[in-house]
C-alpha cells in the first residue's frame, strides 16, 4: 500500500509539468536566516533545478513573477488532524459524523490548509482510524488538494485513554474503526502497531499520558507504559519509520524518551530532568502554543465541558514557560499547532506566540520548515529551497523576519511545482 502511495506522490499533474522560472522579490534562507534580492528559482517538473540570480527566462519556461513578495519554503505543520470532525462542545460529534463525512470534512480541511501555506503536515490521529490514510492517498492521486501528508492512523492508546472517544457511550460499544489502537500489554501494542503500518500509516502516535480535550484522563498521568512504548517502537523500527508520544505530564515524557520515540507532543509539564534529556538524546520537541488561548475563548463561550476548560488552563502557561525553558536550553524545537482544535487554515497564528514565548522570527520561521523536514526523515526533499528539492513554496507581503505575523495571510503558494494559489 505504501509503495503505491509513493508511486502516486511521484507522479506529475498536468499542473505542475514543465517549467517555471520564479522570480523573488526577497528569498529567505531559512538555513542561515538571512534573505537575499535579485534571485529566482528554476523549477522542472516537481523539483527545484537551481537558484540563481535572475536572468532572462530560459528557454520554455514560464516566468513567475513574484518580486514584489518574500519568498520561503512551504510551510510544515507537525501536529495536525485534518481527517477529523474538528472540536466543539459536542462530545459525542466524531460518533455522530460517519466515515464518509469524516473524509470529506478532512477534504475540505486539506484545501483550507494548503492554501494556508501550508505545503506539508504530519497528521498525528484521528478517531475514524485509517481515514488519514485515506486522504493522503486521495491528494497523492491528484483527487483533492491538499498538503503532503504524513500519518498515523489511529492512536494507540490504553481503554478509557487520552486517546480514545470517552464519555459517550461504553467505550466497548464504539465503532471498530474507533479502536483500532487500544492495547493493554506491550504484546497488543506490537500487534496494533504492525496492523497499522501494514494499513499504511506513515509513522505511530502513542498516547503516553493523559489528554486536556478527553473526558476522564488527566494530562499529568502516564498511561501508554514505557515497555508498551518500546514495543511499539521496536515495530516501527522494523517497518523503517518512527514513533511520536501525546505527553503533557513529566513522567509521561521521560517515559516516551526512555522508550525511543522521536519526539514529543505538546510537553506541557516537563521537567528540568525532562528537557535535559530530550536535548541529550536529541527528541524533538512539538509544543502546541498557540491553542491555549483559542480553547479558552472560543470552549467558554460555545460551553465545552468544564473538564477541558479547566485542565486548558491548567497547562497552557506551564506550556509556553517550558517552550521559553527549552529555547534556551537549545532542546530541540519544532512547529506543531494542533489544528482541528481551532479551525484549519490559521495555523500560522502560532508564529508570534513562539516568538513571544522566547524565538527570533528565524528560528520559529526554521521550526516549521527544515527543523520539521528533519523530524519526518525527509530534510533531503522538503524545508528548503534548494536544487533537487520538492518546489514547495510560498510569497507573502513584508518581511516576516521583520514581523512574522505577515506569515498570516499568504499571496501565492506552490507546492510541487504546482501553483495552487
Amino acid at each position: 500500500m505504501k509503495a503505491l502511495a509513493l508511486a502516486a506522490a511521484l507522479i506529475a499533474t498536468p499542473a505542475s509539468a514543465g517549467s517555471l522560472y520564479v522570480e523573488a522579490g526577497k528569498l529567505l534562507d531559512v538555513g542561515t536566516g538571512t534573505e537575499a534580492s535579485g534571485q529566482c528559482i528554476l523549477v522542472e517538473g516537481e523539483r527545484i533545478a537551481r537558484v540563481e540570480p535572475c536572468a532572462a527566462t530560459p528557454e520554455g519556461a514560464e516566468r513567475v513573477d513574484w518580486s514584489g513578495y518574500t519568498v520561503l519554503p512551504g510551510l510544515i505543520d507537525l501536529h495536525t488532524h485534518l481527517a477529523d470532525a474538528g472540536q466543539d462542545a459536542d462530545v459525542a460529534l466524531p460518533l455522530r459524523t460517519s466515515p464518509q463525512l469524516t473524509a470529506l470534512i478532512g477534504a475540505h480541511n486539506a484545501k483550507v490548509t494548503l492554501e494556508a501555506g501550508f505545503t506539508t503536515v504530519r497528521d498525528v490521529g484521528t478517531y475514524r482510524g485509517l481515514t488519514d490514510v485515506a486522504l493522503r492517498d486521495a491528494i497523492n492521486r491528484g483527487l483533492v488538494p491538499g498538503p503532503r501528508m504524513f500519518v498515523a492512523g489511529a492512536y494507540l492508546t490504553h481503554p478509557g485513554g487520552g486517546g480514545e472517544l470517552n464519555g459517550v457511550v461504553p467505550n466497548d460499544q464504539l465503532p471498530a474503526d474507533m479502536r483500532l489502537g487500544v492495547l493493554t500489554s506491550p504484546e497488543e501494542a506490537a500487534q496494533k502497531a504492525e496492523y497499522l503500518l501494514g494499513h499504511g500509516a506513515d509513522f505511530l502516535k502513542i498516547i503516553a499520558t493523559g489528554a486536556v480535550l478527553a473526558i476522564g484522563t488527566e494530562p499529568g498521568e502516564p498511561e501508554v507504559t514505557e515497555d508498551e512504548m518500546r514495543a511499539a517502537i521496536a515495530v516501527a523500527k522494523a517497518h523503517g519509520t518512527y514513533a511520536t508520544a501525546h505527553a503533557h505530564g513529566a513522567e509521561g515524557i521521560k517515559n516516551a524518551i526512555r522508550a525511543g520515540v522521536r519526539s514529543i507532543e505538546h510537553a506541557s509539564l516537563i521537567d528540568e530532568e525532562g528537557l535535559r534529556t530530550a536535548k541529550a538524546q536529541g527528541v524533538w520537541l512539538v509544543m502546541d502554543v498557540f491553542n491555549g488561548d483559542y480553547i479558552d475563548d472560543i470552549g467558554t463561550k460555545e460551553g465545552w465541558p468544564e473538564e477541558y476548560l479547566r485542565k486548558n488552563r491548567e497547562t497552557t502557561q506551564i506550556q509556553r514557560d517550558n517552550f521559553r525553558r527549552a529555547v534556551a536550553m537549545g532542546v530541540l524545537l519544532a512547529f506543531g499547532s494542533d489544528s482541528g482544535v481551532y479551525p484549519h487554515g490559521i495555523n500560522a497564528r502560532q508564529f508570534a506566540y513562539m516568538v513571544a514565548n522566547g524565538m527570533t522570527p528565524a528560528q520559529a520561521i526554521r521550526a516549521a520548515t527544515l527543523s520539521a523536514a528533519t523530524v519526518v526523515g525527509k530534510q533531503d526533499e522538503l524545508g528548503s529551497i534548494a536544487a533537487g528539492k520538492f518546489a514547495d513554496m510560498i510569497a507573502v507581503a513584508g518581511d516576516p523576519l521583520a514581523d512574522v505575523r505577515t506569515l498570516e495571510t499568504v499571496a501565492h503558494v506552490m507546492k510541487g511545482g504546482a501553483l495552487v494559489k
